[in-house]
Order: structure tokens, then sequence, then C-alpha cells
């Protein structure tokens, strides 16, 4: 009951992702997971999985994974960090890094689950408002702060940042660990891994929910310089020492090794992607350059909360934002080919 409640929870404002309704088959557009299965190593290891494994406590350094992306990435093991999903890791990296004395910052337009981690370790912070085109404002960042963190791609503009604009901020928040939140950048960005050696205030966060067509699994990691990477395991040492369980790591491993799989499928997707923005030109929509397995995206004459609520009733989930700046605008996640055929006729017969 709400009379047990600490003053915290009363205060939070709970992270609301994107709704899975079971009331019928949708064509579910609205939470960014891959339209294509996991690399058929995936299959193979969850039919010779040893079940008499799960007995035993997993290794609690994960080395195999660990080892796995260190040698895939060019880092050492030292500068590789593993969790149940980005926002696992993301959320350490909020209590190992951003409780500081100056407020953090992030674009007003951004992954939402940041102001949740802000509100539930009381960390200040501040947001930098997008502009007109939702491109990052660069010198909205150039104070004082208590830490940086950008989602490149950004979520939910899709819109990319080049090593260019990243080294700049890196080297203008000198003082500041600057966390890049990668969860889309196999779809078209530049990651900003090659920047580690060069700056030790860089954290760079993925996941294998999205590019490795694994979000049922929960599995990502951080990158950066060993210093970075120490602090998350001493978080993660005095909250959960057995994150990453034994079926897990080996899924992890297995996926990580197809690498044509896994280039193939990103492929298809930006083709995909590319083509769905094409379409929906045609219809009168504006399209957002994406970097992204999504596009964001507004009509010129038809209200988004409208199109939203007719595709669902069409049996198509897109996802809709009732938020200050962008309630104007969908965020479309590619589907399959069929999947994106459907969506635009549609749009077709709701636009008339």
């Amino acid at each position: 009951m709400a009379k047990y409640w600490s003053k915290l929870v009363e205060s939070l404002d709970p992270y609301v992702p994107g709704e899975q309704p079971q009331d019928q088959q949708y064509i579910k557009l609205n939470t960014n997971e891959s339209p294509y299965p996991p690399p058929p190593a995936v299959a193979q290891v969850l039919k010779s999985f040893d079940a008499d494994r799960l007995r035993r406590y997993p290794d609690p350094q994960s080395g195999q994974l660990v080892q796995a992306l260190a040698d895939y990435h060019d880092l050492d093991p030292r500068q590789v960090f593993v969790g149940n999903g980005s926002d696992e890791v993301l959320a350490h990296a909020f209590q190992a890094f951003f409780k500081q004395d100056e407020a953090i910052l992030f674009p007003d337009i951004s992954y939402s689950f940041y102001p949740v981690y802000c509100n539930l370790y009381q960390i200040a912070f501040e947001t930098v408002a997008l502009d007109d085109d939702f491109r990052i404002d660069f010198d909205g960042f150039r104070r004082a702060n208590g830490g940086i963190i950008l989602p490149n791609p950004n979520a939910p503009t899709g819109i990319a940042l080049n090593l260019a604009e990243i080294r700049e901020m890196l080297a203008d928040n000198p003082e500041s660990v600057v966390i890049i939140d990668e969860a889309y950048v196999d779809f078209g960005a530049e990651s900003a891994r090659s920047l580690i050696a060069e700056f030790e205030n860089l954290l760079v966060v993925q996941t294998y929910s999205k590019s490795r067509n694994l979000a049922g699994l929960r599995l990502g990691f951080a990158l950066g310089n060993e210093n970075l990477i120490e602090a998350l395991q001493r978080v993660k040492n005095s909250f959960n020492s057995y994150p990453i369980d034994s079926l897990t790591s080996a899924i992890g491993l297995a996926a990580l090794a197809d690498e044509t799989y896994f280039q193939d499928c990103n492929r298809r997707v930006i083709e995909s992607r590319e083509r769905l923005s094409g379409a929906l030109g045609e219809l009168g929509f504006e399209v957002f350059p994406s970097s992204a397995n999504f596009v964001f995206t507004r009509h010129r004459q038809c209200a988004a909360e409208t199109l939203y609520l007719e595709l669902k009733k069409a049996g198509i989930l897109v996802r809709y934002f009732s938020k200050p700046r962008i309630d104007d605008c969908l965020r479309i996640t590619i589907g399959t080919e069929a999947e994106c055929e459907k969506l635009i006729e549609a749009l077709k017969t709701i636009l008339g």
C-alpha cells in the first residue's frame, strides 16, 4: 500500500516503455525490436545448453564474454563491462559518475529513461534544447556540468552525430564523464569506441537488443578507460555480483561470432528504412534523417495522435509521444518489408 512507500518512491515518475497490448495480434512497429530472428547459432545454443550448469553460479566477471567483446572491439578486457541490458549498464553509470555537485546535461528530446534515473538516484540535471531541426546545440553543452550523456543516434529522432562532433564534446569537457549511448549505432552512425584511447573521460554503451536481434535476452555492455570500468565494477559488485547468467553469456558469445549474419540483417534494415522514408515522403510526411532502425516523422496535415489511433485500429502499433515539441511526430520502427508495405497501405487508407 502507498502508506508504506518512502518519500522517494512517492516522487518517482517511472519510465513507460512502448505498449505491449495482448488483446490481439498487432504489427509491432513501436518498440524498435529487430524484424529478424537471432543468428542461427543462438538457436543451436538453446538446443544444446547443458541445463545442469544452471545449478551453479555463473562466472561473476563473465570472463569469456568480456574477452570476446574486447577482441571484437580491439580493446583490453579491462576496458569492457557487461550488464543485463544497456539500461542496467546506464543505471550503474549514473550512480558511478553522475552524483556530482554540478547538474548533468542531456538533450531535451532524448531517451526518456535519463530523467527517470536522475530522479531515482537524486541526481541534478538540466536539459539542452535541440535546435528546430532536432539537432544537438553544442554551445548549450559548453558550461559547468557534472557529466554529459548523449544517445548517438539520438532517440527518438534517429539523428546521428559524427566523430568530429563527439571529439569536440569530449575535448570541451575534460573534467566530466561523457557517455555516448550507442543503442542504434550499427544502423548507420559512427561508433565513438575509436576515441577511447584518446579520451579517458569517454564511456561508450551498446546493447544486444537492437542490431543483435536479442531484445528478449537483456544483454548490454560498456567500453571505456580502465578507470571508468573499475568504477562500474564497484557499483555492480555492491548491487549484484552475478549479473550475467550462464545461458545469456553463451548466447552472447554465439551472436557475436556470426559477423556475416549481423551485417546482413543491419543492411536489410537500412535498405528498408530508406524505402519506407521515401514512401512516407510521397504521402506528405516530413521524415527526419535517420541512422537508426526507426524513422521519426510528422505529417504536414494530419495530427500524429490521430494517425497513431487509426493505425492501432488497423492493427499496427507505432510510438506516439504526448510531449512538448514532439507531440506532432510519430516514431516508426523498421519492420519486415511486408510489414512496412502494410503500414503504407494503412496510411493511404487513413489519409484518404
